[in-house]
């Protein structure tokens, strides 16, 4: 399977939640391998992203989203196929998060214990103030969804978290998914 499938199988995944930017991208074929990269970010604003992003996919027994640098893919995607008043409601949205997460803590989310990351992400979705909430509501779906995006189209995505089995050989609906504990792609 080519990353262009791959990126259509997640697009129908999220189904008519997906967000516009990226069904622009899949609507125009795009490659996601062919991202330039971009310099959108602080270097701030990097390490926040990339921490978020890990807490989305976690390192476990494959490598998380930091190592598939899923934060290149979406500062790529936000650089390339955002329209700008898009981009900036995400950059708002951002804004808050990384306000938000000052304000409690006096830090800046990378530099939170993972448990304190984790804490304050579950306490922003219970806890926010209603003016805010779809601010940081929009922000963090979209984060998701970059973030599974970028990752499951990343080499390590499509090789390791997947196997990809180009002959599969024959079909067993019965087989038991604790013998291999992982999905399987053709």
């Amino acid at each position: 399977m080519d990353r262009r499938t791959a990126l259509k199988n997640l697009g129908l995944m999220f189904g008519t939640s997906l967000i516009s930017p990226l069904k622009a991208a899949i609507d125009n074929d795009f490659d996601p391998i062919t991202l330039t990269g971009a310099d959108l970010f602080t270097s701030n604003q990097r390490a926040d992203i990339e921490a978020l992003s890990e807490i989305i996919i976690p390192e476990t027994d494959t490598p998380g989203a930091s190592e598939a640098q899923v934060l290149n893919y979406i500062e790529s995607m936000l650089q390339e196929w955002y329209p700008i008043d898009h981009r900036k409601t995400f950059m708002d949205g951002f804004k808050y998060f990384q306000d938000q997460c000052f304000l409690l803590h006096k830090k800046h989310f990378n530099e939170l214990r993972k448990e304190l990351q984790l804490d304050f992400v579950d306490s922003l979705n219970t806890t926010i103030d209603r003016p805010n909430y779809n601010d940081y509501a929009n922000f963090f779906e979209e984060m998701r969804q970059l973030t599974i995006t970028g990752y499951y189209t990343s080499e390590i995505g499509m090789t390791i978290e997947r196997h990809y089995l180009p002959i599969p050989g024959k079909y067993d609906g019965a087989y038991p998914y604790d013998k291999v504990k992982t999905l399987f792609t053709s």
